[in-house]
């Protein structure tokens, strides 16, 4: 059966005014501080469960192969690029790109280095302060190993829909002032999207760091997105796709070090400096 415009009119008020109520004694504004907090910590345990649990938060590595699309200023994609990625939380991370893996960024705490053709080197120290910003917007680090920082806070966003489907949303804050946004499915109670909003530097003016989670897959009874989309100011920056992923592997010792990138230009063909 089809239904005209003003019949499909008709059907959206009725949907708003079923809704209203519910969505009235969720609004925040509305709520005081205590129920507001109660409220956060029961969608941040159901988000916490819906991920694996113990079993998520006792993730201490993973590596993860796919591959990532890139994109220009003028939004266009320019290309896609194999990687290979490692992660050892809260802060050590190291990606090799292309198959034969002739490029890689090490990156662990306040260190970095990168390998390419013309050997090893130190990473820019805008890359270094570029990668511990990050680490401290990343969900997996927030859910994982900073619930309990001294100085950090979590609230009750309200209602709200992000990629077509109605979310809670929870405010965090930190004693830096770091403000992060996230929004949990009310259905399936995974993370669906992050909003990070910060001062450009240079500009001075506001700009928002969006990263979308999608395609879940179950990995040892954890719920890893197998697709993640970033966006800055409303612009795609990157689109990653996970190909396999494992949790916890047997990583070497020296993974995140500037040796293993000079034995691997070694292995090229190359000398290390």
């Amino acid at each position: 059966m089809r239904l005209g415009l003003r019949h499909w009119g008709v059907a959206l008020v009725a949907v708003c005014a079923l809704a209203a109520p519910g969505t009235r004694a969720q609004n925040p504004e509305t709520m005081s501080p205590e129920v507001k907090s109660a409220k956060a910590k029961q969608i941040l345990n159901q988000l916490v469960e819906a991920m694996g649990g113990p079993l998520y938060q006792s993730v201490k590595s993973i590596s993860c192969e796919g591959r990532m699309a890139q994109f220009g200023h003028s939004g266009a994609m320019t290309g896609f690029i194999s990687f290979k990625e490692y992660r050892t939380y809260p802060d050590k991370r190291r990606i090799e790109y292309s198959k034969k893996a002739n490029v890689i960024d090490v990156f662990s705490g306040d260190e970095g280095w990168t390998l390419d053709r013309g050997g090893v080197s130190e990473e820019p120290v805008t890359s270094i302060s570029d990668f511990q910003l990050a680490l401290k917007r990343d969900p997996n680090n927030l859910l994982r190993t900073r619930l309990k920082e001294e100085g950090l806070f979590v609230t009750y966003g309200g209602i709200g829909v992000a990629d077509l489907k109605t979310v809670d949303w929870l405010e965090f804050e930190d004693s830096e002032d770091r403000r992060i946004r996230l929004g949990v499915d009310r259905s399936t109670h995974l993370l669906v999207r992050s909003i990070v909003q910060t001062a450009n530097e240079e500009t001075r003016e506001r700009q928002e760091d969006v990263t979308v989670y999608t395609n879940y897959q179950s990995k040892d009874g954890v719920q890893l997105p197998m697709q993640i989309t970033k966006e800055r100011d409303g612009r795609r920056m990157s689109q990653v796709f996970y190909e396999n992923c494992q949790l916890n592997p047997n990583l070497p010792e020296d993974l995140y070090t500037r040796a293993s990138l000079e034995k691997r230009y070694k292995e090229l063909g190359g000398k290390s400096k």
